[in-house]
């Protein structure tokens, strides 16, 4: 029988029972906690879940407005133009777009997530982009978000004003840890647009990617970035390697790596949605989604991705039947 480790006893009565999230030291103890006591961290992820968000799962679907050809060096990516990618430049019409929409609500999901692959929105896109929340919006029962990248406040206020609910721009990672994945533009610039959503009124969504050649210390920094900014969203993507762009040598995380991570971030955010997104499927496969969805998450973006293929949502709602997970109504979200 083993001894349960001091910061999972410290975590308890400080997260659980207190609503408190870890601190820096405390969240990278439990990204170093031994093998053998993955199930107890998770276990207890999920109780904190439980106790502070509820026991409803978020559902999501997103769709790509426009793919590839971005003029952005994001090192992870196979949209932008500056690598050969296999990713083709494609844009959608706005009757594409309401489509997609309606086969996203018939799988209970609440949130639509419009994307597009730009450093920010042309003049041409955010017309577009009015326009197609507007159709949706008349046309189908279910939240409109967007992520069309680094904004100014004449677009945020534009967007908030169409009606757009919640707003994704991701950190993709640590501050210390930014300059070795994107050169183009700056963190700051993020922080900037993140903070202009947030002052608009629409909720915040910001996220990033795990396992892209940080160390643990620079993993346990990201989740004090995002506390600090404390988005109502933060959606939790595993590295999954891209041909044609400079990180597409760098090995996909470890499965108890991606354990240590989903119980680490619920751990440090405990009144956050925290959703599982893009690599789930290369680096936890079926029984490490379950094991995550019992570990921590409550919220899943079912379907394709932008570039990658995600699991058939019905399998996703599936397991959610199989776990006894309730899928939140839209009503709940308003």
């Amino acid at each position: 029988m083993t001894t349960t480790p001091e910061i999972l006893s410290i975590a308890r009565e400080k997260v659980l029972d207190k609503g408190i999230g870890l601190n820096f030291d405390e969240t990278l103890e439990v990204l170093k906690l031994d093998d053998e006591h993955i199930d107890d961290l998770l276990a207890l992820a999920h109780e904190v879940r439980l106790a502070w968000c509820g026991e409803e799962i978020e559902v999501e679907g997103i769709i790509s407005l426009k793919t590839g050809g971005c003029p952005e060096d994001c090192h992870f990516c196979a949209q932008s133009g500056l690598f050969e990618s296999p990713v083709r430049n494609v844009q959608l019409d706005i009757a594409q777009l309401i489509e997609a929409a309606k086969q996203t609500q018939k799988t209970g999901a609440t949130e639509f997530c419009i994307v597009a692959a730009v450093k920010g929105p042309t003049e041409d896109l955010m017309q577009q982009l009015e326009k197609a929340v507007d159709a949706i919006q008349r046309e189908v029962d279910i939240n409109v978000a967007a992520s069309v990248g680094i904004l100014t406040q004449e677009q945020v206020d534009r967007l908030a004003a169409a009606g757009v609910h919640r707003y994704n721009h991701n950190l993709e990672t640590s501050r210390s840890y930014f300059p070795e994945v994107v050169t183009t533009h700056t963190w700051e610039e993020r922080i900037s647009t993140l903070t202009m959503v947030r002052d608009a009124g629409m909720e915040v969504c910001c996220g990033g990617i795990v396992g892209m050649g940080e160390t643990l210390e620079q993993r346990a920094e990201f989740a004090m970035d995002l506390q600090e900014l404390d988005p109502t969203e933060v959606p939790l993507n595993f590295f999954d390697p891209r041909p044609g762009t400079p990180f597409a040598n760098i090995e996909p995380m470890p499965v108890n790596d991606a354990f240590r991570t989903i119980g680490a971030f619920r751990l440090a955010l405990p009144k956050t949605i925290l959703r599982f997104a893009g690599g789930r499927e290369l680096t936890l496969d079926d029984f490490g989604t379950e094991k995550g969805m019992l570990g921590g998450i409550n919220a899943v973006i079912v379907g394709n991705y932008l570039t990658t293929l995600g699991r058939p949502a019905e399998r996703d709602l599936d397991m959610l039947g199989k776990l006894q997970l309730p899928i939140k109504a839209l009503n709940a979200t308003l």
